[in-house]
């Protein structure tokens, strides 16, 4: 994929897609490309959260471990951004990702999505919102495996 596409691909990724072209090549130039093949780890549960990734192609499994077992609370494609919770909060990673197809993306360090965030406040209140719903998601999820779980 060249400079231009990814670029493209960053203007849709719903944090993104109101900053300036400028930004999003400082953006693209400032992250490092990778790539996945299915059944490998974007970063797992407990690890050191360094970076985010925002996913460009392929699929991910988000999968939290339980007593008895991973949990899968969702799958999660292209144009969406994952890790971004354990960078923000200062924590070790909430979940494991796993690429369920093969899977390119941008990894943005911790200090990059920092002054992402402090250069466009409105990024700030999208990343609240989505951490708001995964919230929720992550409550639903859990709610339902232990009620699985006592059956």
């Amino acid at each position: 994929m060249l400079f231009k596409d990814e670029i493209q691909m960053l203007k849709r990724v719903p944090f993104f897609s109101e900053m300036e072209p400028s930004k999003l090549k400082l953006l693209a130039f400032a992250s490092d490309r990778v790539s996945y093949l299915a059944g490998d780890e974007l970063f797992r549960q407990g690890d050191i959260g360094d970076s985010a990734y925002v996913l460009l192609t392929g699929k991910v499994d988000v999968l939290i471990d339980s007593p008895s077992g991973q949990i899968k609370l969702t799958e999660m494609s292209g144009n969406a951004i994952v890790g971004e919770i354990a960078i923000l909060c200062d924590s070790v990673r909430t979940a494991t990702v796993k690429a369920s197809t093969p899977v390119e993306a941008l990894r943005i360090g911790k200090e990059q999505f920092f002054k992402l965030m402090s250069d466009f406040p409105e990024i700030t209140i999208k990343v609240m919102r989505v951490l708001a719903e995964r919230l929720t998601q992550t409550t639903t999820e859990l709610s339902k495996a232990r009620a699985h779980s006592s059956v």
